[in-house]
């Protein structure tokens, strides 16, 4: 009997890398085609004129596909992650955006594209695939924040940040409400309002907008006032109120192209890591920070706290400042009031065989370590 032919859709983003993915973009195709000629399956171009649109074409076409492939940065995988969560079909991700921090979480290739696309390519004739997990953020109930509401320097953050969405909500009533996954952080604080300033900025290097973005909002810290209430890894809740500048909620490690925000995290581990400061930074934490902030040691200072969680409920707390709007692999998601809920193994990512056993390895080293 003839071996059913396996589709792949392959979706790019024209906006990625600052206009330089269209090129790469057709290179990438140009390669699928071939393999796909000579290990029989077909390639589907499913990229649509923006965000929305190309989401749309992957949810409506998602029984009749077999992978997905997406090329582009973070807010390319945030697509990846909302069309394919919990559909056990796989993302191959061909990473050559600013910033790549799920891919480097991964331990994929990031600007490599030849190698990147080969590797996809090994792991769909090879079925070689790891399960990961996502967070899921749902407004709380009956908790759906309105535009009326929003400040006016929220409003010109959020105006910004929704512009890669636009055509895709231009429908939508005035009342949003959150529902989205994530591979990488949810961003609630200076972490969002960095991760908003590089998307914007017209610097040529990834790592360089995300570092400019940093030093400009370490000269606007507030202390934003945060409810929490978490369910925790053993079952029990831990209810607080936070006043800090920073609060994110971590699946992977990398956040900002390259600060090693949270090396606890584990992609497959059923938890989220949240992250705060206990109050306002002196001028010498945050440069200690910054200094740390690529070698993994950012979170030894004792001002910062970190809880791992199932899941977290985040709303703001009167006594300090409203949060900025909510960001998350590159893209805008929402206001607070939030539910954040880890999604254990509900993603399938395509990888190299290597990498696929180099994650079984750190995985059994870390169960041998505890």
């Amino acid at each position: 009997m003839e071996k059913e032919r396996r589709t792949v859709a392959v979706v790019g983003n024209p906006t990625s890398d600052k206009g330089k993915a269209g090129e790469t973009y057709t290179h990438v195709h140009a390669m699928l085609l071939e393999a796909g000629n000579e290990h029989g399956f077909e390639v589907v171009d499913l990229t649509g004129e923006n965000y929305g649109d190309s989401l749309q074409k992957v949810r409506d076409a998602i029984d009749d596909l077999d992978y997905v492939i997406v090329v582009g940065g973070d807010g390319m995988v945030s697509l990846g992650v909302n069309a394919l969560g919990h559909s056990g079909k796989p993302l191959g991700i061909v990473a050559i955006g600013s910033g790549n921090d799920f891919a480097r979480s991964m331990g994929l290739p990031i600007d490599r594209v030849q190698i990147a696309v080969e590797g996809i390519i090994g792991a769909i004739v090879r079925g070689s695939h790891i399960e990961v997990d996502m967070g899921h953020v749902t407004s709380l109930a009956s908790a759906v924040r309105q535009d009326a509401h929003v400040n006016p320097e929220q409003a010109e953050n959020l105006h910004e940040s929704v512009s890669h969405e636009a055509n895709a909500q231009e429908d939508q009533p005035d009342s949003m409400k959150v529902d989205k996954y994530y591979a990488g952080m949810l961003s609630c604080g200076m972490d969002a309002s960095v991760n908003n300033r590089a998307n914007h900025s017209r610097l040529p290097n990834g790592t360089l907008r995300y570092f400019a973005a940093l030093m400009t909002e370490l000269t606007r810290l507030k202390p934003y006032g945060y409810h929490l209430r978490a369910v925790l890894e053993d079952g029990s809740v831990d209810e607080r109120d936070v006043l800090s500048p920073l609060l994110t909620v971590a699946n992977s490690r990398y956040v900002g192209g390259g600060i090693f925000m949270s090396p606890q995290s584990q992609l497959d581990d059923g938890l989220l890591d949240v992250i705060w400061l206990e109050g306002m930074p002196s001028l010498a934490q945050c440069i200690t920070a910054v200094a740390n902030a690529y070698n993994g040691k950012i979170l030894d200072q004792p001002i910062f706290h970190t809880q791992r969680v199932k899941s977290i409920e985040i709303s703001h707390y009167a006594e300090g400042a409203e949060p900025p709007a909510l960001m998350a692999d590159g893209e805008y998601v929402g206001q607070l009031p939030v539910k954040v809920t880890a999604q254990e193994h509900s993603l399938q990512v395509l990888v190299p065989p290597a990498v696929a056993e180099y994650h079984g390895m750190e995985k059994s080293y870390e169960g041998e370590s505890r």
